[in-house]
């Protein structure tokens, strides 16, 4: 098969009608020469160009990108490739181009000889992998956001179903306390009611009736606290209503009960200063009782319950001290929660774990605060602390 020799190509038409703009600029920039294609890119004669200074194709800000960048990068290294200009058409809009340069002597003179391509369809393409890239980061940002959201949730999840878990064992256990807290005062009651029934002398039927009555105290005392745990978790808070009242004397009464109630220990009552308080005499009185039954119950049973009432210049305090083996650090830390006792012993009045609990809620509710301090030395002390004010129904 014989092969049509190509014609040969005319330089001419080739340099006039080639696919890319093409320009040679003099060393300072002066058009010398542009084809057709650039022209009519342009919208411009190939005379009116020819002698014009390259830099006045070119906004204000291609100008001086020129004057920095590409123009002195040319004449540094010798060409530049690929340098993303605006070109001025003649119109007054601009036309995005590639630009390529180099710089070469023709018979001793040096000349710009430059390529240009017009880049709209590459800027679309810019523009659309930007926009494609924006919008895969965005929802890449979307997705990180989503996916902590439902961690989040998970764990939210995973500790109100710890929270959920720890209530119901909670609720089984106070169930069981009461239950068996309950049912020692209640045949106790019925035991006495029986004897009453057989009409017993004077004397034996006042005796029955003191244990009644103490058995309905410690009844009550059983569902008190645990109204006032309800209260708490619920998020209500114990209920005071604060009056003015002298803390020292309503210590002194609430000592005189106490020493009826625990008559195997001796108690004693200190106080220092004097002034004006705002407080709920009867949770103040439920307080002493709850401080003092656990130092009954847990200290040394021969040592002295010293309960001391203090004005300070800001403040006023209700302490409670008892001797005996201290608290490990660990209790301490859980002391004061529901269902928690400081040491495991025998001695102790029949409870639902909730006396110190119910103090600390009290004692929260006059905005004050609760502490202890426990050591081998010292003893065992509980204060409450509260601030000496006219008006404390505000945090």
């Amino acid at each position: 098969m014989l092969i049509e020799p190509f014609p040969p190509l005319d330089p001419v038409l080739l340099w006039e009608q080639a696919a890319c703009g093409l320009l040679v600029a003099t060393e300072q920039g002066t058009i010398t020469r542009a084809n057709q294609t650039f022209c009519h890119w342009l919208g411009y004669a190939p005379q009116e160009l020819v002698g014009r200074r390259l830099h006045t194709l070119l906004p204000m800000g291609g100008r001086a990108f020129h004057q920095t960048h590409w123009g002195p990068l040319l004449q540094i290294q010798g060409s530049i490739a690929e340098v993303k200009i605006e070109l001025l058409h003649r119109e007054g809009h601009t036309l995005p181009m590639m630009l390529n340069g180099i710089r070469r002597a023709h018979h001793g003179v040096t000349v710009q000889e430059l390529s240009l391509f017009v880049a709209k369809d590459r800027n679309r393409y810019e523009h659309e992998l930007i926009n494609a890239r924006n919008l895969a980061e965005e929802r890449l940002v979307r997705q990180l956001e989503i996916q902590q959201a439902l961690n989040e949730a998970q764990q939210e999840l995973r500790e109100a179903y710890e929270q959920a878990e720890q209530r119901a064992e909670l609720a089984e256990r106070m169930v069981g306390v009461v239950s068996h807290d309950l049912r020692n005062p209640l045949s106790a009651i019925k035991m006495a009611s029986d004897l009453l029934n057989r009409n017993e002398d004077a004397a034996r039927q006042g005796r029955v009736l003191n244990l009644i009555g103490h058995s309905v105290d410690r009844a009550q005392r059983l569902i008190t606290d645990l109204l006032d745990f309800t209260l708490a978790q619920v998020g209500r808070g114990i209920p005071v209503t604060l009056l003015p009242l002298d803390l020292h004397a309503l210590v002194e009464t609430g000592v005189e009960e106490l020493r009826l109630v625990f008559p195997g220990h001796e108690l004693v009552h200190e106080y220092i200063g004097a002034g004006s308080f705002v407080g709920d005499s009867d949770r103040l009185h439920q307080l002493l009782g709850n401080l003092v039954a656990n130092a009954a119950a847990y200290g040394d049973p021969d040592s002295v319950i010293t309960i001391s009432t203090r004005y300070d210049e800001h403040s006023v305090s209700l302490s409670v001290h008892n001797s005996g083996e201290p608290l490990s650090d660990l209790s301490q830390e859980h002391l004061f929660e529901p269902m928690t006792r400081g040491r495991n012993t025998e001695n102790q009045r029949g409870s639902l774990g909730l006396g110190l609990f119910i103090v600390r809620e009290i004692v929260k509710a006059h905005h004050g605060e609760v502490a202890v301090i426990s050591t081998q030395q010292l003893g065992t002390t509980f204060i409450a602390r509260f601030r000496r004010s006219a008006d404390i129904s505000t945090p």
